[in-house]
């Protein structure tokens, strides 16, 4: 029995004996296969399926010839007459056997070398591209193919997200299956985007060459082929010299890829290749450059043709192209901007050959404007209580070290507000910047536009802080508005090709930014800078009103000004910011205002200024001997109690009354300022009133003479002496010490 129950034990554990289990990682390897298989499967039938119905409803080849790519947009000036056609550039369809063998070997070499191999996704293209990455850890080198770029530009837009990646592998493939390599070839050459508005070769070829792409060179062919991959950067319009070496590493492909030989590339001559220079590119570019780019904000996306109806005048924009041209001095540059009452821009012109240099200086540059800076200097010190008729003495300043001189290094002595801005006199605008404060100043700059950077060190009462020719023209703008803010803008309407309306500009209104007798101040004083002072030479005729601007060393000239209703601003300098000789503010800027502003102008009717000064109520003295007559027909006791016969002098004051003011209040009170019974300044200075002011009466120009003596004289600056008693009242820079001029 125990033997029996042996051998059945033993029999029982060889049948429960089986094949050794696999490993886990064949196991894993097998479910992988299985799985992946599965999984490519699925897939391969539903890219199939994919490309399937995608090449069914691929548009035919007919239909593909004719159908266009990008936006036309139609700018329009003020009157509706079309300035410039912009957007897509369409040449003559070009049949596969009528393109150049040498553009056809060109475009497959440097952009798809495997071309007529693959279906429309390259993939020793794609791992080439990953391993470049890898190398250089970013990516180098594109893996697209010259279907899938077709793809793209048809059918697709330029972002880079991997869903559009796999619709544009997708419609690669239907396209490959639907048509042949030539006619894909041929598509792409006369579809795709060159730049400067050219799609297609034949449009590429006549833009930049001038001619028919029938007509192209290995040369030409070879920049053409380069312009592919980055057209706005290669582009002949945009940068000659990067369309010329992005040239010689297309020849270089065409060398590797065995359709030309190294000496025949060696032979080829880029530099030699004419470039066509664009025709209707001048000038009024500098404006659409500049007004366009508002339409991403403007109107909501949309790729159907539009027309845009700017403010630009033909005839001003004309005008003011003519003046810059005519006065700018040679080897300069000159920047214009000129603006309505309302903001509209009638012109601008941001260089002198917009084909040589598309870079607006007119919005884009930034320059040091000089004493046209004083504006704000000068608005500020109106804003603080100072009147045009208030007294100040030119004589030597020195704020924290710095000692600004005027022009000349003459001091003119006790003049008025009026002459001083006039004459443009730095010292009076530095101590003018410093009783107000710096940053005063810079406040009052900003309240009128300007965009950049202001410093507050003293000197930057002239100017020193850089600005942008259209902001200054805004603040000018600003004053011509009677202290109201002023937005440029470009664009009236836009307008579907339909007539359809996708946007109208709406008039606002502007925000006070200073009283109107500040306004009505300021403009005085811009009146007689050009009636009498630096600006003469941009009279026109009529009332203007303006400001010089010289920097050191004359690398730069502003004039910046307004008359009946439009204000204008001018600059000229070098690019490199080098001197020009004889560049100064008062020369050829206001000269080429005038020359502008006399076309600008002579249509509408002409417009007097305000510089009516009506103070407000803080500003003015209580005054009950006025309802009794005359001071001079009576007697009265003055603040101190001191008893005045009718027709006896006035009371001059002391420095004990000169030193209540040095709290830091910057305005005396009325009596200082005005005669008793005077109700409003003179208008802008004349020449007998600056006789009498600074004592040209004694053939002495305001300009040109020196400090006040010790004895209570003005010499001149020739050394020869011209007694004057200064006249009377006060001086509004506190306690001023006479200064002996050198003999």
């Amino acid at each position: 029995m125990p033997k029996e129950n042996g051998r059945r034990a033993a029999g029982s554990g060889r049948r429960s004996a089986g094949p050794a289990p696999k490993p886990w990682w064949r196991r894993a390897l097998r479910a992988l296969l299985i799985w992946g298989g599965a999984i490519a499967l699925l897939g391969a039938i539903f890219v199939g399926t994919a490309v399937f119905m995608t090449a069914r409803e691929l548009p035919s080849f007919p239909a593909l010839q004719s159908s266009q790519n990008g936006q036309m947009i139609v700018v329009r000036a003020r009157d509706g007459s079309e300035l410039v056609s912009l957007g897509p550039s369409y040449g003559k369809w070009l049949p596969y056997e009528q393109i150049p063998e040498v553009m056809k070997d060109a475009i497959v070499s440097v952009e798809d070398r495997r071309f007529r191999k693959h279906v429309g996704i390259d993939p020793i293209g794609v791992a080439r591209s990953v391993m470049v990455r890898v190398e250089s850890g970013r990516w180098r080198q594109g893996g697209s193919t010259i279907t899938q770029q077709l793809a793209r530009t048809i059918f697709l837009n330029n972002s880079r997200t991997f869903g559009r990646k796999i619709r544009e592998g997708v419609l690669a493939l239907a396209i490959e299956s639907k048509f042949s390599k030539d006619e894909i070839l041929e598509l792409y050459l006369n579809k795709v985007y060159f730049g400067g508005g050219a799609y297609g070769i034949d449009a590429a070829s006549r833009k930049f060459f001038g001619h028919a792409a029938t007509e192209l060179s290995t040369a030409e062919a070879a920049i053409i082929a380069g312009l592919v991959k980055a057209p706005s950067n290669y582009s002949p319009t945009a940068d000659v010299q990067a369309a010329l070496s992005r040239g010689q590493v297309v020849l270089g492909t065409m060398v590797d890829a065995g359709v030309i030989s190294e000496a025949e590339a060696a032979s080829i001559d880029l530099d030699a290749v004419k470039i066509a220079k664009e025709k209707g590119q001048n000038s009024v570019r500098y404006f659409t450059d500049w007004a366009l780019p508002q339409l991403d904000i403007l109107i909501p996306n949309t790729d159907e043709p539009i027309e845009v109806w700017t403010t630009l005048d033909v005839g001003m924009q004309r005008a003011a192209t003519q003046a810059i041209i005519a006065n700018v001095p040679k080897g300069a540059q000159g920047a214009l901007v000129s603006l309505d009452d309302d903001g509209a821009v009638r012109a601008m012109v941001g260089g002198t050959d917009y084909v040589n240099t598309n870079y607006n200086r007119a919005t884009k540059a930034v320059r040091q404007p000089g004493s046209a800076w004083k504006l704000f200097v000068y608005l500020a010190a109106l804003e603080a209580g100072y009147t045009p008729d208030d007294r100040v003495v030119d004589e030597p300043v020195t704020i924290n070290g710095w000692s600004p001189n005027n022009s000349g290094r003459n001091f003119a002595g006790e003049i008025d507000i009026r002459t001083a801005f006039a004459y443009s006199k730095n010292t009076i605008a530095a101590a003018l910047g410093n009783e107000v404060g710096f940053g005063t100043v810079a406040s009052m700059a900003r309240r009128f536009g300007i965009t950049t950077p202001i410093d507050t060190n003293p000197s930057m009462v002239l100017g020193t802080s850089e600005v942008r020719v259209i902001d200054m023209t805004r603040a000018f703008a600003a004053v011509s508005a009677g202290g109201t803010s002023i937005e440029p803008y470009g664009i009236m309407k836009v307008t579907t090709t339909g007539g359809e309306l996708l946007y109208q500009h709406e008039p606002t209104t502007g925000q006070v930014l200073v009283p109107p007798y500040v306004a009505a101040g300021i403009t005085d004083l811009l009146q007689s800078a050009v009636a009498t002072g630096t600006g003469r030479a941009a009279q026109i005729g009529r009332p203007v009103a303006g400001k010089t601007g010289t920097t050191s060393s004359n690398k730069d000239g502003w004039f910046l000004g307004f008359s009946s209703g439009i204000t204008t601003g001018v600059w000229m300098g070098r690019d490199d910011a080098k001197a020009v000789s004889g560049l100064q503010g008062g020369r050829a800027p206001a000269a080429a205002f005038a020359d502008y502003m006399r076309e600008a102008v002579k249509k509408r009717p002409v417009k007097q200024f305000d510089t009516e000064l009506k103070l407000p109520e803080w500003q003015l003295e209580p005054d009950d001997e006025m309802l009794f007559g005359s001071p001079d027909e009576y007697y009265y006791t003055d603040d101190e109690g001191n008893l005045i016969e009718p027709g006896g002098p006035r009371r001059m004051e002391t420095e004990d009354d000169l030193s209540r003011y040095e709290d830091g209040i910057t305005q005396p009170r009325a009596d200082r300022i005005y005669e008793r019974g005077r109700a409003t300044p003179p208008a802008a200075a004349g020449d007998d009133f600056l006789d009498r002011a600074t004592g040209r009466g004694a053939q002495v120009d305001p300009g040109l003479r020196a400090a006040p003596s010790a004895q209570g004289t003005i010499r001149a600056g020739s050394g020869s002496s011209v007694q004057q008693q200064l006249p009377p009242g006060p001086n509004v820079y506190r306690n001023p010490q006479p200064v002996q001029q050198p003999q």
